[in-house]
């Protein structure tokens, strides 16, 4: 596997922008538009497939607590790969989360996301 190359968050894939901007935002509709319809995302244990499922995810995601977030950094692992790195800060256990989002790309659509320390 290639090594990462760190790069400025505007040379993420506008996909990926886009799906990061109506993420933060709770726009689950246009958040949803970013997934291919057999997409997979894996967050805090659970896995999510499909698009029933993962606007399941989309729609409960964070919810239960009050945060910040702050893109630190993004890294291009391949043509298909892509990371971005979110610093949480809030009222969840612990108060403060550094995640990386790794994006695996279909095209101009996310096929896998999953988000991890």
């Amino acid at each position: 596997m290639t090594a990462p190359t760190r790069i400025p968050p505007t040379e993420l894939p506008a996909t990926i922008r886009g799906y990061l901007a109506a993420h933060e935002a709770r726009d689950v509709d246009t958040a949803l538009r970013a997934f291919a319809p057999t997409a997979v995302v894996v967050d805090d244990g659970a896995t999510y497939r499909g698009t029933e499922e993962v606007r399941r995810f989309l729609s409960r995601a964070g919810t239960e607590y009050r945060y910040t977030t702050e893109l630190l950094g993004a890294e291009r692992v391949d043509g298909t790969h892509w990371v971005a790195t979110h610093r949480l800060e809030g009222d969840f256990p612990g108060g403060v989360v550094d995640l990386a989002y790794r994006f695996t790309m279909e095209g101009d659509l996310v096929a896998e996301l999953v988000i991890a320390p």
